[in-house]
């Protein structure tokens, strides 16, 4: 009898060579610091530009006593989901500042980002629906709709006149907008205004992902929608991380008391894991109320992204319009982004190379990052690092 059995390692080794030969391998940097602007990062004291960390908030004192505070209380773990036996008075306090915060009825957190979309789109969604993405969404907010069982429908980068057309020949049952608020791999901006527009026009429910938005765009910190002065009748379904700009860790969605208790009710993300530990809660919570009242850390971004754009632009460097704290720099080679990245980090300074899937074939890129504890000469050493490399 023939045996065609082949091990796991006969099969993967093959594939690993391909992927590490088209320049595709991802490594793991391993950090002996905490998450700030000065990290040491695989034995190498560097300054990093590759955070999610905008606001700073990941190692600021207030959060960390805050976190201690939680700890002392509730213990080092939930113990249980939140529909079982995992739900404290932390979380729940949570989700009402962050109601407040995003002007809605009601919040649900989540364990994370991920799990937040994929339990929000399964629990509105179903086979009889369609779903309409902007291509550069993020992963989740794909995979979300796959495990929906809806029919997805991509649209062109950005283009409400491309999503229009495809509402126009529509025939779902219901019809769902799905969209970043800000893309985090290019750093620009969804046009919120008119997807909302089309949105109510066409009966389609507009979902907005702005992991990369609340806490840096806005005035207060509201994000895209008080970027663009929207509430909830524009953007019903509202979904924030709680790791970014909040420092921390976990997810939410935001809307009518209906909605989330419908997504409470039916999101399998949520029902089916462990909630995340009630000290992460009162970390939160003391990192939002920073994020709500110091207004200088969004101020200071904005000075950073103005004074990068303006240095990059002088040498040359090839930039996405964004007005975010994301600043990639295309470089298009997947190797030599791999290289750049490198040279910087031998110069002192962590940008990490950013290649496909996660961006379109072709498209490599450094992605520089900014945090509120950036100071100006440090911004203008990595311009000196990218002007000798690039020269």
């Amino acid at each position: 009898m023939r045996n065609d059995f082949s091990s796991p390692d006969e099969v993967l080794l093959p594939l690993l060579a391909e992927h590490e030969q088209a320049g595709l391998m991802r490594v793991r940097p391993v950090f002996s610091t905490p998450q700030g602007i000065n990290v040491r990062v695989d034995g190498r004291d560097c300054l990093s530009f590759c955070s999610n960390d905008y606001l700073g908030l990941a190692n600021d004192e207030r959060v960390i006593r805050a976190f201690k505070r939680g700890a002392d209380r509730y213990g080092v773990g939930s113990g249980a989901a939140h529909v079982v036996a995992g739900h404290s008075v932390a979380h729940h306090a949570l989700e009402e500042e962050l109601a407040d915060f995003t002007g809605r009825d009601r919040a649900l957190t989540f364990s994370t980002g991920y799990m937040a979309n994929l339990g929000i789109v399964s629990a509105l969604a179903g086979r009889s629906d369609e779903i309409f993405e902007d291509r550069l969404n993020h992963a989740s907010l794909l995979d979300a709709a796959v495990a929906s069982r809806a029919s997805l429908k991509r649209y062109s980068h950005r283009d409400p006149v491309a999503l229009r057309d495809r509402l126009v020949r529509s025939r779902g049952e219901r019809k769902f907008i799905l969209t970043d608020g800000v893309f985090s791999m290019d750093g620009d901006i969804a046009p919120l205004p008119e997807l909302a527009a089309i949105g109510k026009k066409h009966g389609a429910w507009l979902i907005v992902d702005d992991a990369h938005g609340l806490g840096v765009l806005g005035m207060k910190g509201g994000g895209t929608l008080e970027h663009f002065e929207l509430d909830a009748d524009d953007v019903p379904v509202l979904m924030g991380t709680l790791g970014k700009a909040l420092g921390t860790f976990g997810a939410f969605v935001a809307g009518s008391d209906a909605l989330v208790e419908y997504i409470m009710q039916k999101a399998r993300s949520y029902i089916y894991t462990t909630a995340s530990p009630p000290a992460v809660a009162e970390a939160t919570r003391a990192s939002l109320k920073i994020a709500r009242e110091e207004n200088w850390r969004r101020e200071h971004l904005q000075e950073l992204v103005v004074r990068f754009r303006a240095g990059a632009k002088s040498l040359g460097l090839s930039l996405w319009e964004s007005e975010s704290p994301i600043q990639p720099v295309l470089v298009g080679d997947n190797h030599r982004a791999v290289a750049i990245s490198s040279a910087l980090r031998a110069r002192g300074f962590f940008v990490q190379a950013i290649r496909p899937p996660t961006v379109p074939k072709g498209s490599a890129r450094l992605r520089v990052t900014f945090s509120a504890l950036h100071e100006l000469e440090q911004l203008d050493r990595l311009l000196d690092a990218f002007s000798d490399i690039f020269s």
